[in-house]
């Protein structure tokens, strides 16, 4: 079994861009639409199990932490607006979705890949991110992480070969070199291949030898530690068996009718019988 967990909210924005590149206006439910042809390529694929994660609001815990994190200013609004339909319209094709309100999709899915981790009959999961965040979730080559983009498949060697460390110290490398996508700057100073090597020489940020850091900056890099670690106890499912796509609810037609899309419920309509 292949668990397959899709960061719903990175989707959307690509999906969003992706569309204005091509035509002059929004289309209401343009994105959303796009990510659920994504995921039922997927299906289409070969893939059983799909979990995705969404943002229901921007801001979590970690605005509380930082008052400069990411929060939704500056998404336009007509990207916002689609945010609520896509959780609504994933539920009704019958796909487990995820809506995080104190934690972010981030947290979920790094949840997610933890929890399904545990069970033995998942011979592998894959991650389907480029968010640099999510590579701390890789373990060997049984949790990876896949970047749509590229077309990349990246296990524990690759993420080392990417940043210079193992997915272990990922939140020590982002705290000291900063995530501006997040909000927080890192160690003034300190550069990618710099802080590698503190972390390759020294281990995890609380562990550095006294002085390693200028004064201040230690418990600086601590914080940005804090915000940088996905939070891995939200409790999504209790068995992977919730994740298996048993084609779209009843509601999907009408769903699919408001979004404008008659194509995407004929597509799942002939999958739905492929599987049954």
């Amino acid at each position: 079994m292949i668990v397959h967990l899709v960061d719903g909210t990175y989707e959307l924005f690509r999906h969003f861009y992706g569309i204005r590149r091509f035509k002059k206006t929004d289309p209401p439910f343009g994105a959303v639409s796009g990510v659920l042809h994504t995921i039922a390529k997927m299906i289409e694929d070969g893939a059983t199990h799909i979990g995705v994660a969404t943002d229901h609001v921007i801001e979590s815990f970690r605005n509380d932490l930082w008052p400069d994190y990411k929060t939704g200013a500056g998404i336009e609004p007509a990207l916002f607006a689609q945010f609520h339909p896509l959780e609504e319209t994933l539920a009704a094709m019958g796909i487990a979705v995820w809506p995080m309100i104190e934690f972010e999709a981030d947290d979920a899915l790094a949840s997610a890949a933890h929890l399904a981790a545990k069970d033995k009959r998942v011979e592998k999961v894959c991650i389907w991110t480029p968010d640099k965040d999510l590579a701390q979730c890789v373990v060997e080559d049984r949790v990876v992480q896949v970047d749509r983009r590229s077309g990349d498949i990246r296990d524990e060697q690759a993420i080392r070969a990417k940043f210079g460390v193992m997915p272990e110290f990922i939140p020590d490398y982002l705290a000291l070199v900063g995530d501006a996508a997040d909000g927080y700057p890192g160690i003034a100073g300190l550069g990618a291949k710099t802080s590698a090597t503190l972390i390759n020489r020294h281990g995890h940020i609380e562990d550095f030898p006294a002085g390693t850091l200028k004064e201040g900056n230690l418990e600086r890099a601590l914080l940005f530690k804090e915000l940088a670690i996905l939070r891995t106890d939200a409790p999504l499912f209790k068995n992977v068996d919730e994740l298996r796509w048993n084609g779209p609810t009843p509601s999907f037609a009408s769903v699919t009718k408001r979004i404008g899309d008659a194509r995407l419920a004929t597509r799942v309509e002939k999958l739905d019988k492929q599987e049954r």
